[in-house]
């Protein structure tokens, strides 16, 4: 079996620095934990976070639309329009 982990009173578990080595992640990153069938969770590095998605669907030499031009795509695209 790996590495063992003991759950305090709080509820709370604390990696081994060998766990966060073997994730790739250091102070202020994130996990993602999915909860699998029969009591199994997988535990997994999040290395994106906000800062680095925005501007990510930027397109160089497109205008910027407005929220209202984005609300019209939205409501032609729920109407078939689109």
């Amino acid at each position: 079996m790996g590495t063992m982990l003991t759950v305090t009173a709080k509820g709370q578990v604390t990696l081994r620095k060998e766990v966060l080595e073997h994730l790739g992640i250091g102070p202020g990153d994130r996990l993602a934990v999915e909860m699998l069938p029969d009591g199994r969770v997988e535990v997994r590095a999040s290395k994106g976070n906000i800062d680095g998605f925005i501007g990510s669907l930027s397109q160089p030499g497109t205008a910027t639309l407005t929220i209202s031009e984005m609300n019209q795509i939205a409501a032609d695209g729920w109407a078939g329009q689109r």
